[in-house]
């Protein structure tokens, strides 16, 4: 028999499956892993110090930047971190907007996640059927905010601004297939609502159809059942939160465990896996798309049936009403001193996290009582998992590298921040 010697491989950082910035230090025997080394910073920003050096109000922005995937669940974290420091409650209204889209956000990110790990493993399809859902919820985060990703939308005290009536749309230009424009339009002839409920109506047979694709796939399976598992306690011990954490049968769901805004009057489900292999945390995250489907469904029907304020009416955290700042000068003062100067919190030390996408998405604020941060720190859910990544690997293949980044949906803005 010939002996295997070990050596030592660079895996990235140009794979595909890590944005082009994960380097990866394998030890191997053979084929066999015997260690995995992450290496990170390649893409780091300074988006921490960056905070510390703007008011508050000009940061929101780069929450968004951090994973670009799950933007509005980002800014979350930070704007409930500003409110909870100055005890502020926000219009009911806000709250279920802030929900709604949270949950878009979910959905979003598990399509992106879905199409992606499957592309690394192999399976085409499912990456374009994916992305046909994707469009359209891309179209709700331009509708609120002008954009389809760094959106911008969560402030302190609210959302920046109310629900649109109308949804834009396709116009007929000439040389158009009249049939394909009208085909583009259906579910857009009323508001942001009538379009959202549309999308909930028909997203469980997409998710149906991605089932189909892979569930019971058997070179799915092969590639994933058995692949990178985790037990509960050593899940919890390495510090996994959301899907990894679910994944290996720990039912902790933020949005249950420690509800904010309005989860505790919505009825959903926390899906949990039993093995906690690449395949439970993918049936986790399918599942997931399904929950927030209803979620999404509940908060619809709460708008359409209740108006309100969609902003706090406390004119220190919210900017006057544009039609004001044209008419009234102190209004115009007013809205200027907000965007240049911000607004100044109280002196005091926070911690507030949301269930996000990919887990537990925590901002530490430290307030001196200036108009930007002393310290800003975040708790970017990707980093444990990536940190653990040695964890999952040891006694696999090198192929079994790409199949274990996938499941952790690892997006580098957050980990290298």
């Amino acid at each position: 028999m010939a002996e295997l010697k070990s050596y030592t491989m660079n895996f990235g950082p140009q794979h595909p499956s890590a944005h082009g910035v994960l380097r990866l230090i394998l030890e191997l025997e053979g084929e066999v892993i015997i260690k995995a080394d992450p290496h990170v910073g390649l893409l780091h920003r300074g988006t921490e110090k960056l905070a510390e050096s703007k008011p508050y109000n000009q940061s929101i922005g780069y929450m968004d930047r951090l994973d670009y995937v799950s933007m509005m669940c980002n800014e979350h974290a930070y704007v409930l971190a500003i409110e909870n420091i100055l005890k502020l409650d926000i219009p009911e209204r806000a709250k279920y907007i802030r929900v709604m889209f949270d949950e878009i956000t979910r959905i979003l990110n598990h399509l992106l996640w879905l199409g992606a790990h499957a592309l690394d493993i192999g399976a085409m399809s499912v990456f374009l059927y994916a992305f046909r859902e994707r469009e359209d919820l891309m179209d709700c985060y331009e509708a609120v905010s002008g954009t389809r990703m760094h959106a911008t939308y969560y402030r302190p005290g609210g959302v920046a601004k109310d629900l649109p009536k109308n949804m834009p749309l396709y116009k007929e230009y000439k040389g158009a297939n009249k049939k394909k424009i009208r085909e583009l339009n259906k579910g857009r002839e009323g508001s942001l609502l009538d379009f959202i409920e549309s999308f909930t109506n028909k997203f469980p047979k997409c998710v149906d159809e991605y089932e189909t694709l892979l569930t019971d796939n058997r070179i799915w399976k092969q590639r994933t059942v058995g692949i990178g598992v985790v037990d509960p306690e050593k899940a919890r011990n390495l510090g996994f939160t959301g899907p990894m954490l679910r994944g290996s049968g720990v039912a902790w769901d933020l949005r249950k465990k420690q509800p904010y805004e309005v989860y505790s009057k919505i009825d959903f489900d926390i899906p949990i896996g039993t093995n906690g292999d690449c395949y439970d945390r993918y049936l986790v995250r399918i599942e997931e798309m399904r929950q927030s489907n209803k979620i999404i469904k509940q908060c619809v029907d709460w708008l359409k049936k209740n108006d309100g304020e969609y902003i706090s009416s406390s004119s220190k955290i919210a900017p006057p009403q544009k039609i004001d700042a044209k008419e009234n000068m102190e209004a115009l003062i007013h809205h200027f001193k907000y965007y240049t100067e911000g607004y100044c919190l109280p002196k005091g030390h926070i911690y507030t996290s949301v269930e996000h996408p990919k887990g537990e998405f925590g901002v530490t604020l430290i307030s001196d009582g200036a108009n930007k941060p002393y310290r800003l720190k975040i708790r970017a859910p990707g980093f444990p998992h990536l940190a653990a990544l040695n964890e999952m690997v040891k006694g696999h293949m090198i192929s079994d590298v790409v199949a274990v980044i996938g499941t952790q949906d690892i997006v580098f803005g957050e980990i290298d921040r």
